[in-house]
């Protein structure tokens, strides 16, 4: 069953307030297999007044790049952000925040801090993967995530609700966790009843839960789940998938109160104008996943035309309901050039062995489909993706609400280093840099209805941060932990970029020291099972 729930979980508030900054003891509640992260010991701070001394600014709201500028950090909070002279002046505001007692100052001459990014669909892994929580925290921190949301809960409830409230004390090194419960997870029976679908919305709140993920179920007893969800202050994500999609899609959820849609199933389906269901050969069978994503791939061409009556009411509808996008443009990315996915650099040295064999193509593992992927097969995703961005970039430019979501943990998607895949694939779809960062940022702290508390960098805001040496807006490829390789003035090649510093709630944390860590676990694994390199078929 465990093993079904993980498959459902990736085919596919009022929040806890964020706590403060001290320390909580682990979850008495452990998933088999699955340990929650060791006890902090990374990480410094945080500090009486912690001063970011001339930074250039990415605020997260849209605004251009502003600096000189001086953060000051209080504890966990942004108390101030101030500009300070012009690039290259030499002129000092005599008003310029000063360095108090028992404070700690960082030069940042030359560095660029913006705020930490949310990712809106971050699996923590599970059995399956073979994988610990620390591994993906530390990879996800190593990039500058601050914080995340679990659509799902794969590990458990109790797990999930455990890990998140370790992470809100800072007894952990993790990003803020929102945990959502897989509908109906943890019943012996399906729901049967609108009355208990009710009841399992209050239970799963009850163990700490912020949301609900689902991908589908009878649509009075899916219709009540919503209804109750409003009704508790909860949010929602569905992954709407094919075996539910005829009799409930977008539209239809959204109607109900789905707060965020995941992928883009049940999106071309709400645009159909020529047909009811799509448009399946009759060998189709859905439990072959070459089947279902193959055919996946041909989706969107059968979806009425940009611009069109039903194309244009569609958005219209969902911007009425303040409806959110999270696409993962990502994970699905090997789809149209599996060769790209599987061979990417950091798969050498922070691919964990058995993460890998998870990915190889097998018939029993979610997302392991390329049994025999072909160019049509590449072909058909690469104009599936021209619609599915257009759609997405449209839906952004009407003023839609659109985040960055990874998915990571399946089809050759890597914590951490799938996100910032994901902020390159908005930029494809045409989101301006500025854009792609607010996506990253304040549009996912909006999703979750935290953007009193995070998402920009401002006076009030918690000190979530990401502090770089290269400018994310010229070039995204910064972002990645393995850094970018440039041609200098010397001729030389060199690896610049990274993120330098991850700052969550106050505590600097040696984002280049996490990967390190994940490197070393990796290195380890290989040398316990005999191997130096990750096996190629």
């Amino acid at each position: 069953m465990r093993m079904l729930l993980r498959r459902a979980l990736c085919l596919i508030p009022f929040l806890l307030p964020l706590a403060a900054v001290t320390a909580a003891p682990a979850p008495e509640v452990k998933a088999p297999g699955v340990a929650p992260a060791p006890d902090r010991n990374e990480g410094d701070g945080p500090y009486s007044q912690l001063l970011l001394r001339s930074v250039t600014v990415i605020n997260g709201a849209g605004a251009p790049a502003f600096g000189p500028a001086d953060v000051v950090i209080e504890g966990n909070r942004i108390t101030r952000v101030m500009s300070v002279g012009a690039p290259g002046g030499s002129k000092e505001d005599p008003n310029r925040p000063k360095l108090a007692a028992g404070g700690r100052e960082i030069d940042l001459r030359g560095h660029y801090v913006m705020p930490g990014i949310v990712d809106m669909h971050g699996h923590i892994g599970g059995e399956e993967q073979g994988v610990s929580a620390e591994y993906v925290y530390k990879l996800w921190m190593g990039h500058g995530i601050t914080t995340i949301r679990d659509p799902g809960c794969g590990n458990g409830v109790d797990w999930c609700a455990g890990e998140q409230r370790r992470s809100a004390a800072n007894a952990i090194t993790a990003p803020r966790i929102f945990p959502y419960a897989f509908f109906a997870a943890e019943r012996k029976a399906p729901i049967t009843d609108p009355e208990d679908a009710r009841a399992w919305v209050r239970e799963v709140k009850a163990k700490g839960a912020l949301g609900m993920k689902c991908f589908g179920y009878r649509p009075d007893i899916l219709e009540a789940a919503f209804d109750e969800l409003k009704k508790q202050g909860m949010r929602s994500a569905c992954h709407h998938a094919q075996l539910d999609v005829a009799r409930v899609n977008v539209l239809t959820t959204a109607r109900w109160g789905l707060t965020t849609m995941e992928h883009w199933y049940g999106l071309p389906e709400a645009l159909f104008d020529d047909r009811t269901v799509q448009d399946y050969p009759a060998d189709y069978n859905y439990n072959n996943e070459q089947d279902r994503f193959g055919q996946a791939g041909r989706l969107w061409k059968q979806a009425s035309t940009r611009g069109s009556e039903r194309y244009e009411a569609v958005i219209a509808e969902l911007l009425a309901l303040d409806f959110t996008i999270d696409p993962t443009f990502n994970i699905y990315q090997a789809s149209r050039d599996l060769m790209r996915a599987r061979r990417a650099e950091w798969h050498d040295e922070y691919t964990m062995p058995s993460l890998w064999t998870f990915y190889t193509p097998n018939r029993d593992n979610h997302g392991s489909f390329f049994f025999d992927w072909g160019t049509e097969d590449e072909v058909a995703w690469r104009d599936n993706y021209k619609r599915w961005m257009a759609f997405v970039n449209d839906y952004k430019n009407r003023g839609g609400r659109v985040t960055v979501g990874s998915d990571s943990g399946f089809i050759y998607k890597l914590y951490g280093f799938g996100t910032i895949e994901e902020l390159e694939l908005l930029r494809e779809a045409g989101f301006h840099p500025l854009e792609v960062l607010r996506a990253a940022t304040l549009s996912g702290a909006q999703a979750l209805g935290a953007a009193d508390r995070i998402g920009t960098v401002e006076p009030g805001k918690r000190a979530d941060l990401a502090v770089l040496e290269e400018n994310p807006l010229a070039n995204l490829k910064v972002l990645y932990g393995t850094g970018h390789i440039r041609l200098g003035d010397d001729g030389k090649l060199a690896r610049v970029g990274g993120v330098k510093y991850t700052i969550k709630d106050g505590i600097v944390y040696d984002a280049r020291a996490l990967l390190a860590d994940v490197r070393a676990m990796v290195a380890q694994d290989k040398r316990q099972r005999g191997i130096t390199t990750l096996p190629q078929p």
